[in-house]
């Protein structure tokens, strides 16, 4: 059979698998996200498996359909179904067709959780305030018509500007803030009555049930002393609140306002929380680490101090639909037995088991994977894991956690990848002239040409995040089109050590930038078959203001596509939803104080310098490198007379290339294609 390359609007045949959840009678419940191109939309769905590989069936009959939850007695199914209002609960019971609704979409909800006695469902929801409003938020026309009288009978034509006194009014994907605080609600199974728990100037999230389902704990950011500004401080703090009488409850927090934390759960004991979290010691370059903490202590304490590896997903990747996992999963029988986690180390992200003693070892078998998802059967001797691969799309995959087998569940994507022919890369490691051990990948397409290939080299962003070696669909229309790629996990990036993670921070442009240029070096000098003559760099977030700086500082490469980028430190400081902590924690000042300094590490004051025909895209509600990032360099590069064009991509923010509309994402792949075929 002749396999065909893989193009750009292949997208549009991809299944992408997630979020697995498993019943106490071994049912598996995922979701699978495809795309409708006629609508130009995404569509999700609920299917279920048996553990066995047998009846991958649909089981929710929506489009909109996410995180599933098996009550805890596995008789009932429930999931999110989004409509135009917001999110609303559904519930399927074993053996009935159809789902019913059993909260409102009214109700926009968030997220949500089973307790383990099957009696409540907490869930999370936006509310408005207008106190909040007038103290610390956005005040518009509509909010102010509900909240004051006086204001309620003027003319509902009179418009006013939007109020933010706030030091972070945006967020990147949610757009400006509207005032709204996320509160903690329980519904009650038997009557249907839901009742809010929390209310405040403050939001919640990440609601967890403790084991005896009488309390249920939350995350939090909140100040007690008003000079304090939220939005400047980067701890969290797990909170917990009684369920016997909300009115009168008030939560009390356990944490220690000392660490950030991004999930957590309880030990079955239900005496303590295992956290995971992260010191900030080293900014947006420190590793998240496993933390216990007392209930009554609220002391935190390392779990595993010699575990030099980050836990969690770091990976980046455009084949992964939604976050990793909730984590920790403790066992039932914790402390004799562990607490399973995601780990990004070496490279890939692979499920591990940390021990109380700190001790630690991997569960899924070696090889190229991104695990980005996982679940654990009641029995705890199977995992089932959601993971990419070296040479396929994500899919299911059960794993036995004694022997570290693992077998593929689900095949959604198989009968269409059976016709692609997928250019695998290969690991490649060499040492940077400084000592560093740098590791990334290169993959060689499948050509018979007897010339050189040309060469690509993309960069990550992050820059404290990491590639894996696993199936990429940008990588692999590059590939198709007969370019070699070559893509490497350069200093700052996590996967390597907690040295190795913080190595870029106040150095922007030094290590970094010698890492990728040796990385080419070394594929040059390895591989013959490569054209040093014919090379182009690429890259989107702090890959694109990587690929601004390198061919400010070297006219090596023939051809540039900067995507979402930066240009300006000085602008990015009072523009980004992250300006004030990027910039004075990754590339060291701030405007006030340091303004020469950031001026001499921002691509744009270099920029007349650049003889690269460069490829400008930008998504146009990019709050995270907002687009006049890109707009600054395009004109100076026309000013002075520089090849280069600007693609703006409308309603898109600066997750374009992972979730953005379809029909932009294989737009931004062809845009890219052609712009290589010019000129390399």
């Amino acid at each position: 059979m002749n396999k065909g390359q893989i193009m750009p609007e292949d997208l549009y045949h991809y299944r992408w698998i997630s979020q697995p959840v498993i019943s106490s009678n071994g049912q598996v419940a995922y979701v699978e996200q495809t795309i409708d191109q006629m609508k130009n939309e995404y569509h999700t769905q609920i299917r279920g498996i048996s553990l066995d590989g047998t009846e991958d069936v649909e089981l929710t009959g929506g489009t909109k359909d996410s995180f599933p939850a098996w009550s805890p007695d596995g008789s009932s199914l429930t999931f999110l179904r989004s409509a135009e209002a917001g999110k609303g609960l559904w519930a399927l019971q074993t053996g009935e067709p159809e789902a019913v609704m059993l909260i409102s979409p009214e109700r926009k909800i968030m997220s949500y959780v089973w307790s383990p006695d099957g009696k409540y469902i907490a869930f999370t929801s936006k509310i408005q305030s207008s106190k909040a409003q007038h103290r610390d938020g956005c005040v518009d026309d509509e909010s102010l018509n509900k909240s004051n009288a006086v204001l309620a009978v003027e003319p509902a034509s009179v418009l006013r500007g939007k109020v933010y006194e706030r030091t972070t009014p945006k967020a990147e994907g949610a757009g400006w803030w509207d005032g709204q605080y996320t509160h903690l609600f329980v519904y009650e199974i038997d009557s249907g009555q839901i009742t809010q728990m929390t209310s405040g100037y403050w939001s919640v999230n990440m609601p967890v049930w403790s084991p005896d389902s009488l309390k249920l704990a939350f995350m939090s950011k909140q100040t007690k002393e008003e000079h304090l500004d939220p939005d400047l401080l980067y701890h969290t703090d797990v909170y917990i609140i009684s369920i016997d009488d909300a009115k009168q409850a008030k939560p009390y927090q356990v944490t220690d306002s000392s660490l950030q934390i991004s999930q957590y759960s309880f030990t079955p004991d239900g005496k303590q929380l295992i956290l995971i979290a992260s010191d900030r010691q080293y900014g947006s370059g420190s590793h998240n680490q496993l933390f216990t903490i007392s209930l009554e202590r609220g002391i935190p304490r390392l779990m595993a101090p010699e575990l030099d590896m980050h836990i969690g997903n770091a990976a980046l990747s455009d084949m992964k639909s939604v976050s990793a996992s909730p984590s920790p999963v403790i066992s039932q029988s914790f402390p004799q037995q562990g607490v399973y986690v995601l780990g990004t180390h070496d490279g890939n992200v692979d499920v591990y088991r940390v021990h109380a003693d700190g001790s630690s070892e991997v569960v899924t078998p070696a090889g190229e994977k991104d695990v980005y998802q996982y679940t654990i059967a009641a029995d705890e001797k199977t995992l089932v894991v959601a993971a990419l691969t070296d040479s396929h799309p994500g899919e299911l995959y059960i794993v036995e956690v004694e022997t570290g087998q693992m077998k593929q569940l689900t095949r959604r994507n198989d009968e269409f990848m059976a016709g692609q022919l997928v250019n695998v890369p290969q690991r490649i490691e060499f040492t940077s002239s400084d000592g560093w051990l740098i590791q990334g990948w290169l993959a060689i397409p499948d050509v018979r040409s007897e010339g050189k290939i040309p060469l690509i080299l993309q960069i990550h962003g992050g820059p404290h995040a990491m590639y894996a070696g696993t199936f990429s669909h940008e990588m692999q229309t590059l590939l198709a089109d007969g370019y070699a790629v070559l893509w490497i996990n350069p200093r700052g990036s996590i996967g390597y050590g907690q040295n190795f993670a913080r190595a870029c921070r106040g150095d922007f442009a030094g290590g970094d930038y010698r890492d990728l240029m040796e990385a080419v070096d070394y594929a040059l000098a390895t591989n013959d078959k490569l054209d040093e003559l014919r090379m182009g760099v690429a890259g989107g977030s702090y890959g694109g203001v990587m690929t601004n700086w390198i061919i400010a500082h070297s006219s090596r490469f023939k051809a540039a596509v900067t995507q979402r980028c930066i240009s300006n430190w000085l602008s990015m400081y009072g523009t980004s939803d992250i300006g004030i902590s990027y910039v004075e924690g990754v590339i060291g000042g701030n405007p006030a104080e340091h303004a020469a300094y950031l001026w001499s590490r921002s691509p744009l004051a270099h920029a007349h310098q650049i003889e690269t025909p460069l490829l400008i895209m930008h998504g146009e509600q990019d709050y995270r490198t907002p687009i006049a990032q890109a707009e600054e360099l395009y004109t100076t590069l026309k000013r002075y007379g520089k090849t280069t064009k600007l693609i703006r991509y409308p309603g898109s923010n600066h997750s374009l290339l992972k979730s953005g509309k379809p029909s932009l994402r294989v737009d931004s792949f062809e845009q890219v294609k052609a712009w290589f075929k010019q000129y390399l």
